[in-house]
């Protein structure tokens, strides 16, 4: 009976109602019941008491520990050290989420290191059409907000290694962080990709970047041309046109997505194309 009684599990709650005869047989005959009934009740009573009393306190506990973590934040981002300006982290992205989750973590500690206030933005392309890299770069100028005062036009398969690499505001004028002597790929001297930091002001006086290159290259190369107004004239036309003002796109979606503990907007872009002006957007 013993063992039958281990191996079923109702036998269990037959047992405890037993235990409960026999503590009733145990209480003085004069306890009734009723006063059996209150005296748990009053129990119940201060258990539920402490029970939220020891909440409270562990909740404040809590709480003090995020005030101090968010304290601690306040502090560091409101060192003077850091500087006044903050840089707005342009990348134009599709389907490299591999290289993504490298990415923001590591420009993240890269920048943090050096005391650089910092957003990071993936402009993420979700249309049909080829990769437009410069009208993303556009579009991450436009969605960049106003706590933002320069940018940069990052590749996401590109990680600073040198950590004297210049990320600071190019106060003056666009400067080239993966100059053709450090890029492993490109060595020709009027070579502007990659990399690009440049105020918000110089890009808008630009008129950002030309939206008629529909897949890769040679966006960057006429962007060059905006900002020196010089060399590679023979190569191509200058989109004189096109740029900012004319660029037509829609936001999908907004992701506010953490990677490794770092936070980044990925923002799903669809482009417009106008087949009569760039009927090479279209993918064959």
């Amino acid at each position: 009976m013993m063992y039958s009684s281990r191996r079923k599990p109702v036998l269990y709650f037959t047992k405890e109602d037993s235990r409960s005869g026999l503590l009733l047989r145990m209480l003085p005959r004069r306890c009734s019941i009723f006063k059996l009934f209150c005296t748990f009740i009053v129990l119940g009573f201060f258990s539920v008491m402490w029970l939220q009393y020891n909440c409270r306190v562990t909740s404040s506990q809590s709480s003090n520990d995020d005030g101090s973590v968010y304290k601690s934040c306040r502090e560091e981002t409101d060192d003077p050290s850091w500087g006044p300006h903050k840089i707005a982290i342009i990348v134009p992205f599709r389907e490299r989420f591999e290289e993504l989750l490298s990415f923001v973590p590591y420009m993240h500690a890269f920048l943090k290191k050096k005391k650089i206030r910092h957003k990071i933005l993936v402009i993420n392309q979700v249309d049909h059409f080829r990769f437009n890299r410069a009208s993303l770069i556009n579009v991450g100028f436009l969605e960049s907000g106003n706590d933002t005062d320069y940018l940069a036009m990052h590749d996401v398969d590109l990680l600073p290694q040198n950590e004297d690499l210049d990320y600071g505001y190019p106060e003056k004028g666009p400067f080239h962080v993966a100059s053709p002597e450090l890029h492993p790929l490109y060595h020709y001297k009027n070579y502007v990709g990659g990399i690009l930091l440049l105020t918000k002001q110089h890009f808008e006086l630009c008129n950002g970047m030309s939206n008629r290159f529909w897949g890769w290259g040679r966006e960057d190369d006429e962007f060059y041309r905006r900002i020196t107004a010089a060399g590679l004239q023979e190569q191509f036309k200058v989109d004189k046109e096109g740029g900012l003002k004319n660029l037509k796109y829609s936001v999908g979606s907004r992701t506010e997505l953490t990677i490794a503990g770092v936070h980044c907007t990925i923002i799903n872009i669809l482009l417009e194309c106008d087949l009569n002006e760039t009927p090479w957007c279209i993918i064959n």
